[in-house]
This record gives structure tokens, C-alpha cells and sequence, in this order.
């Protein structure tokens, strides 16, 4: 594969996306920067307030009604299996977005839109009951 079959693929991809009208990228307030890239946890409602409370920082969060979307930087699944029922979303987008869109409900101070992935990662673990997948025993 060669540079321009990639960004061909990438604009292919692009323009289904666009199609789709029940799946939305988030879109950051303005002034936010993406130095790292832009992905989202999905995490049902009922535990948003609990890890609101419990992490040492908050980024941009947004609410659906079901869920809170959780901003944090483009590839911050590699090497992490967030627990069910947690739903990770490369780029930011929404695929079964309905009738409502999310609304942004935390912004963070300065212009990085980012909760940190680990102690995200970690409380939601605490909050599921789930063992965090590096310190489950290897067969």
C-alpha cells in the first residue's frame, strides 16, 4: 500500500461517515486544541457524577441522555479493554446518536478538551467491579 491508496481509503471512509446521519463527531467549544487527537468513552449516566468526584481531573464530557461521552486523547484503547458496559469510540463519533444530541455539560479550564485515559480507565473499573485487565493473573 502506497500513501495515496491510504488517503483514499481515508476519504472513502470520510464521505460513508457523512452519509450516515445517526452517527455525529462530538464537536469540541471553541479554542479547544486536539494535540493528541480526539477519541470518546461512552459511559451509562449513572456513573457520571460518581467519576466526576472521584478523578483529579475532568475534561470535556457531554450527555445524551443515556450515556456521558467522556473526551480523551485518539488511541487510548491500545493495550486497555475498558469494561462493559463502557463503549470506546475512535474519533469523537456517535453512531447511534437518535433523536438527541449530546451536549457538552463539563468544560475544563485552558484549551485541552482531555480527561485522562488511566484514572478514567481505573474508576470506571472501581465503579464496575471489573479487575483492571493488567492486573488479572495470565494463564
Amino acid at each position: 500500500m502506497n500513501l495515496g491508496t491510504l488517503v483514499g481509503l481515508t476519504r472513502q471512509r470520510q464521505r460513508a461517515g457523512a452519509l450516515m446521519p445517526a452517527h455525529l463527531r462530538l464537536d469540541l467549544p471553541e479554542g479547544m486544541t486536539q494535540p493528541l487527537g480526539c477519541d470518546a468513552v461512552a459511559v451509562p449516566a449513572r456513573f457520571g457524577p460518581r467519576l466526576m468526584d472521584r478523578l483529579p481531573r475532568v475534561g470535556c464530557v457531554y450527555e445524551d441522555g443515556p450515556r456521558w461521552w467522556w473526551i480523551v486523547p485518539a488511541d487510548s484503547d491500545v493495550a486497555m479493554e475498558w469494561p462493559a458496559p463502557v463503549a470506546y469510540s475512535a474519533g469523537a463519533v456517535v453512531r447511534d446518536a437518535g433523536c438527541r444530541r449530546p451536549v457538552l455539560i463539563n468544560r475544563p479550564e485552558g484549551d485541552v478538551p482531555y480527561t485522562p485515559p488511566i484514572p478514567l480507565y481505573l474508576a470506571l473499573c472501581g465503579e464496575t467491579g471489573t479487575t483492571p485487565g493488567w492486573s488479572r493473573a495470565c494463564l
